[in-house]
């Protein structure tokens, strides 16, 4: 093709070969990492084109940047190949961060409802201690479900108006184990612990550590929004490369929006006392960290001097 890009094209699991995979294939000379994919996918009969993962042929790694020209891909230049993998059925990522969240709304209203239908036959194994009636909630697990409530509520919002996803699919096993997590820990395991009679919350005494509580929630969830809001204006409609963010706390860590996520839990935390949710930001907090930590690494490759190191990626000086 005058002008155009030839490749080369090999099963990267040669033991699981892509049945009617070409050898080779032709592209103009702006094609894309995407339209590698739409063209192995009709060439292979592979109706949905997302199912092919394309990976770079020295460090097989993929090719994360479905916009990225392969004229700007050095490696593939220089080989003249792409390794193609199928990897299975897929589904958006939109879709999954929905069904993440959706869990814990799930949860929390009918085990609330159901509170006098749930505690009741464990007061029997209570030593020394009545519960109140399970029709009286105290302020703090008032407050508990309805920070709990606005946080997925918002978490959602985000997944549908704001949030522009570099990468389109994820393999549908993904949405099974991304949600388990939000599901049980945050859902039914916080829900079942904040409402019972017998919890920290149902026996806090103290209003002023609620309201302080209270207080951390909307600060972090403020801050939170309006970095998911900055971040989602670095790109113009259909970009998918990284940008380099500056600015609001952005001096302070790689990854500020993880830094008011914590800050928000730790209001929920404070306000219900829960040691579930302990538990259930404990975990979170290890993975934000290991994508904070991923973030920071590939900020420094790509852009060099003109980024400044942080030695904390989501809480000063700690992590």
């Amino acid at each position: 093709m005058a002008g155009g890009i030839s490749l080369k094209v090999t099963n990267r699991v040669p033991k699981r070969p892509i049945k009617k995979l070409p050898s080779s294939i032709e592209l103009g000379s702006d094609a894309t990492v995407e339209d590698v994919k739409l063209a192995l996918a009709k060439a292979a009969g592979i109706a949905d084109h997302n199912r092919l993962g394309i990976y770079d042929p020295s460090t097989k790694k993929t090719l994360k940047d479905r916009k990225a020209p392969l004229s700007s891909l050095e490696a593939v230049v220089k080989h003249g190949e792409v390794l193609v993998k199928d990897m299975g059925p897929q589904v958006s990522w939109r879709t999954v961060f929905i069904m993440e969240y959706l869990g814990p709304m799930l949860f929390h209203p009918p085990i609330l409802a159901l509170r006098n239908y749930i505690y009741p036959p464990l007061y029997s194994l209570l030593k020394g201690h009545v519960p109140a009636p399970a029709t009286e909630l105290s302020f703090a697990q008032k407050a508990g479900f309805a920070m709990i409530m606005l946080h997925f509520l918002k978490r959602e919002y985000e997944t549908v108006f704001v949030h522009k996803f570099s990468a389109a699919t994820m393999p549908v096993a993904n949405i099974f184990w991304n949600s388990i997590f939000y599901w049980s820990a945050a859902g039914l395991l916080g829900a079942f612990e904040i409402y019972a009679p017998f919890s920290p919350a149902a026996l806090a005494k103290d209003p002023i550590t609620t309201y302080l509580g209270i207080a951390l929630f909307v600060f972090g969830q403020v801050g939170n929004f309006r970095i998911h809001k900055y971040l989602s204006g670095l790109r113009k409609p259909g970009e998918t490369d990284r940008k380099l963010p500056q600015g609001f706390t952005f001096q302070l860590v790689t990854c500020p929006n993880y830094m008011f996520e914590v800050i928000a839990w730790a209001g929920i935390i404070i306000a219900t006392r829960s040691p579930s949710l302990i538990f259930f930001i404990s975990i979170g907090i290890y993975y934000m960290w290991t994508w904070g930590w991923g973030k920071e690494k590939a900020y420094r490759k790509q852009f060099g001097d003109q980024y400044k190191k942080k030695r904390s990626v989501m809480l000063p000086g700690l992590l």
